[in-house]
Formats: structure tokens, sequence, C-alpha cells
């Protein structure tokens, strides 16, 4: 039984990292901070105005629920869908499809968001293509 108690883990609030995704994120557990292995969550807190690089998680799901505020997020093949997401909403978002939040509201808004892999920054893949349309788009909503 030592073994099961040596492998529970507490994050403590504080650390961060940079994600490929554009933002500062609040480290939650994961492979690197807990040596999780199917799942992580992180705390995403978004300024006003801010918005993702569009990108798809390879063969992960994501669960994001907004804790504070509200955020659009924008998906699709060619972000032709949008979702206007306010506090205590959940957002489900199948593997492999191009999504990006989007702070559109003059607000700070806070999500928990969880990955059905041990790190969020696995099987990213960034659509810069994408990029443009999502500004465009964001700009015209705000």
């Amino acid at each position: 039984m030592s073994g099961l108690s040596d492998a529970v883990r507490v994050i403590e609030p504080g650390k961060t990292y940079i994600g490929k995704q554009g933002f500062t994120y609040g480290a939650g557990v994961s492979k690197e901070t807990a040596g999780a292995k199917q799942v992580c969550l992180n705390v995403l807190p978004m300024p006003p105005g801010a918005r993702a690089k569009v990108h798809y998680h390879k063969g992960i799901e994501t669960i994001a629920y907004l804790l504070e505020g509200e955020c659009a997020v924008y998906y699709g093949d060619k972000l032709e869908h949008r979702v206007a997401v306010k506090a205590e909403d959940q957002v489900y978002m199948p593997e492999d499809v191009p999504h990006a939040p989007c702070n559109e509201s003059g607000a700070p808004c806070k999500w928990l968001v969880v990955h059905s892999s041990g790190s969020d920054q696995d099987g990213i893949v960034l659509l810069p293509e994408l990029d443009a349309m999502l500004a465009q788009r964001s700009n015209a909503t705000a």
C-alpha cells in the first residue's frame, strides 16, 4: 500500500507554464507535475481581448469549465461555429476538432481545462492558416 501513498500528489497554486496555444497556464495535475497518464487539469486565465491560437488536440478529448466571466469558443474546420459561454458552463470538445477560445467580453475570464491525456500539450496541432480568420471573426463580434 505504500506505493499508492507515494503516488498521491497535491499541486499547489502558483506554478505556471506557457502553452503552444499562446497562453500562460496555471499548472495543475499532469504528467509533468504528478505523473498523470490519462488525464490532466490546468487553469487558463484569459485577460480581455485574449484569444488562443487555433488548434486541435489529436486523439484527445477536452472538457472546459468556465469558472469566472464570459468567453466565446470558435470551432469547426473553418471556425464556422461559435458558442457563447458564461460562468459555470461546461464545454465538451471532441478529439480532432479545431477550436479557439476568445475573450470578447471586456473583462477577465478563467477556465478549468481537462484533457484525456497526461499533458494538455500532448497532441496539439496548430492551425496558423486559421488564425487570421479567427481575428476577423472575433473582432467583428466583440
